[in-house]
């Protein structure tokens, strides 16, 4: 019973309890930049995705071009 009238359980409370925010605080901002950075991933595979796509059309419409070439000659 000493122990929780002694003078040290006040600031080592106090100490434990800003230790405690300031590890919630990091962990929150750590969340954060990984949310951040699956967002900026899941952007550049939608892009990514876009162009191919683009691509696959080009490839396309040159395989019918060439085809209607050789079929004219």
């Amino acid at each position: 019973m000493d122990f929780i009238h002694s003078p040290f359980i006040v600031p080592l409370g106090l100490f434990v309890m800003v230790i405690i925010i300031v590890a919630i605080v990091s962990m929150r901002k750590m969340r954060e930049k990984e949310l951040q950075a699956h967002q900026e991933l899941r952007m550049h595979e939608m892009e990514h995705e876009r162009k191919m796509k683009e691509m696959d059309i080009e490839k396309s419409k040159l395989e019918l071009e060439k085809s209607r070439t050789n079929k004219s000659s």
